[in-house]
């Protein structure tokens, strides 16, 4: 069995790079592939010099903490950056947010409200990390992250940082028109002053109505599909017959059923598999093409790109 494709001309990092890395024990389906070469900066400043000079050939491909994510059983190549410690500080100032793009999102929501700022709650219902919320525009409760967004600051594809103000953004319904175009390293975020506890009440009221609703105890990727218009996508996926349906350990969650999970050892194609079934069954019933939300990465294991 051979080893990953190593790249040539890797630049010299302060960060660490690893050969190799298995994704499935990052990943929230527990599924997947390795990364030919995964790579944690140290900071902005050595990703940005990475950036710069890196091979233009390179495919670079941005991962978080792997909640709305699907890696291939055949890994991804090139180099997959995960961006660590030093992409994680939150801080309040004033009635705005700072937040690192690695802070978890119900975490910026947590601090909004200790430090008596309302309007943020709907991140506590967001798996997942403030980059990828940016890059994906991510939403619950009736709220979006570009109904609070103040500004991004990232790196663009020659290396270059600066910031980005919302309107440049490209943002939609799930849709961000910078993604995989920059890598977004930290945003500020918008509060309103309120009542610190009233607004931990409210993100307690979030977190058990998620808890009650959907499989987050289990191998999850989040929301499987978006919401096409003028109609909720479980809806469609219950009435074309979906609940409950498996490939393999992969199976549509009963709870949820825009949730697919891992019940134990399903492959990265089981579950695409199933998605895709789920897919074709709908269109079938209703007429309406479900689009993905979870973002699929890497090579699948036909030998598809």
């Amino acid at each position: 069995m051979t080893g990953p494709a190593v790249p040539r001309g890797l630049p010299q990092v302060r960060g660490s790079y690893r050969f190799g890395a298995d994704l499935s024990r990052t990943t929230w389906f527990r599924a997947g592939g390795c990364a030919d070469v995964l790579f944690r900066p140290a900071d902005e400043n050595d990703l940005a010099a990475f950036m710069a000079a890196r091979p233009r050939d390179l495919a670079v491909t941005v991962i978080g903490v792997g909640s709305n994510v699907l890696v291939r059983d055949r890994g991804i190549g090139g180099v997959t950056v995960r961006l660590g410690r030093a992409f994680t500080e939150v801080a309040a100032r004033g009635t705005q947010i700072h937040a690192g793009a690695a802070a978890l999102d119900g975490r910026v929501a947590r601090q909004a409200a200790s430090a008596g700022l309302a309007g943020l709650e709907f991140l506590a219902g967001v798996p997942g990390t403030i980059g990828g919320a940016v890059a994906m525009n991510a939403g619950a409760y009736g709220r979006e992250l570009s109904d609070v967004l103040v500004r991004v600051r990232g790196i663009d594809g020659d290396g270059r940082v600066r910031d980005l103000a919302p309107a440049e953004l490209g943002h939609g319904y799930r849709r961000c028109a910078l993604a995989g175009r920059w890598i977004f390293t930290s945003a500020v975020l918008r509060g309103a002053p309120a009542d610190p506890g009233a607004v931990h009440e409210r993100i307690r009221e979030i977190e058990e109505r998620r808890a009650s609703t959907q499989p987050v105890r289990e191998r999850t990727g989040g929301s499987t599909f978006r919401n096409p218009p003028r109609a909720r996508a479980w809806e469609l996926i219950d009435r074309a017959g979906c609940r409950g349906m498996r490939v393999g350990a992969a199976m549509v969650s009963q709870r949820h059923c825009n949730f697919l999970i891992n019940t134990g050892g399903a492959s990265a194609a089981d579950l695409e598999t199933l998605a895709e079934e789920v897919r074709r069954r709908v269109e079938a019933s209703s007429g309406v093409r479900l689009e993905w939300e979870i973002r699929r990465l890497g090579r699948a294991a036909g030998g598809a790109p």
